[in-house]
């Protein structure tokens, strides 16, 4: 049987096809599921769609990729808690406008990260391995095997937000609080260019990690 053969430039615009077709059908799976009472399980399906989204990274791009993940972090994160952590005591002397901008501006900043972070598949394994108790919730305890077969541990402090299971804060290498470290980071752009220039800085971020490569 013949093939057709196509040019190179009708193969790329029939993959974005597939890959727009996918990602307004939803057809990636994932993105918008329903938040489980279980904390294990939320987990488990955020690392279900980074993971698919990794498998399709090279196609669908920096801004592709943060698309997928984008609608997962707005359901899974507790953003709004995460971002008021993060500024720490200068978030109650900030006008309602002005949370509102940084809880946006958070939030996309997460999605951006692990939209770039997480951006193609060589073989990883995401495993979510249990949960124990912690203060203030639970730990979701992850571990990602890396395509060298380096291990990196990854733990998920979760807990109620209007009786749903969402991240508050993630530990990197299993003690190290996401949160502790961006609050140092924020605190030094809060105190040389105010507010303003801390939204613009995030925003800033979202765009070179977004920004096609």
């Amino acid at each position: 049987m013949s093939r057709v053969m196509r040019s190179p430039t009708q193969m790329v615009m029939a993959a974005g096809l597939c890959i727009g077709l996918l990602l307004a059908t939803g057809g990636f799976g994932g993105a918008k599921a329903a938040l489980s009472p279980d904390p294990e399980n939320n987990v488990r399906s955020f690392y279900a769609t980074l993971l698919t989204t990794m498998k399709y990274g090279p196609r669908l791009g920096e801004r592709g990729r943060y698309a997928q993940l984008a609608p997962i972090v707005q359901q899974l994160f507790d953003v709004p808690y995460m971002a008021q952590l993060a500024v720490g005591p200068s978030w109650t002397s900030l006008t309602p406008a002005q949370q509102r901008q940084i809880i946006d501006a958070f939030g996309h900043y997460i999605a951006a990260t692990y939209a770039y972070r997480f951006d193609r598949y060589s073989g990883e394994q995401l495993q979510v391995l249990g949960e124990a108790p912690f203060s203030y919730g639970t730990l979701v305890q992850t571990r990602i095997i890396k395509s060298d077969g380096k291990p990196v541990t990854i733990n998920y402090l979760m807990h109620q937000n209007d009786g749903r299971w969402q991240i508050a804060d993630i530990y990197l290498d299993g003690t190290i609080s996401q949160l502790a470290v961006q609050r140092s980071e924020f605190s030094s752009i809060l105190h040389e260019r105010g507010v303003e220039g801390l939204i613009a800085a995030l925003n800033r971020k979202v765009d070179l990690l977004t920004k096609p490569s």
